[in-house]
């Protein structure tokens, strides 16, 4: 199974797609890292933004996100813009959607030997979330 690891951070999503090959994790190299969403305030904007990630998904095959969990409250609460994202993700038809906690996604990253050298910085937690997924469902 293909899946795509999304970490979402400030207006963007980041994207790192992930499946098993041989019985191993496997980076799958994508055109698209990252989609932002410019000025939520805006419905054609939001509108926009769906189309391209519904987009990035049907171009890389994917029937999952994993979506890294933010928290609600707090000092490393989510912004709205945020949670704005995240509700355009869970609502994407033809894709599951399912919140992984950072814990989890802790937890497994210690069963993983390395991260490939073909992520960018900025797509490891997305990556991390997707093997935490694909690691427990095993």
């Amino acid at each position: 199974m293909k899946i795509a690891g999304v970490e979402i951070k400030g207006s963007e999503a980041i994207f790192a797609v992930v499946e098993y090959v041989d019985a191993d994790l496997a980076h799958v190299p994508a055109t698209v890292k990252k989609i932002a969403l410019e000025d939520d305030d805006i419905a054609a904007n939001v509108r926009q933004f769906r189309t391209q990630v519904a987009a990035f998904i049907s171009d890389n095959g994917l029937k999952m996100l994993a979506i890294k969990k933010r928290g609600k409250k707090g000092e490393f609460a989510g912004g709205p813009t945020t949670f704005k994202i995240e509700g355009v993700l869970q609502l994407l038809d033809g894709c599951e959607a399912v919140l992984v906690s950072p814990q989890t996604i802790s937890a497994q990253a210690k069963k993983l030997a390395e991260l490939p050298g073909s992520l960018n910085k900025y797509q490891h937690e997305a990556y991390k979330a997707a093997c935490a997924v694909l690691l427990k469902a095993r």
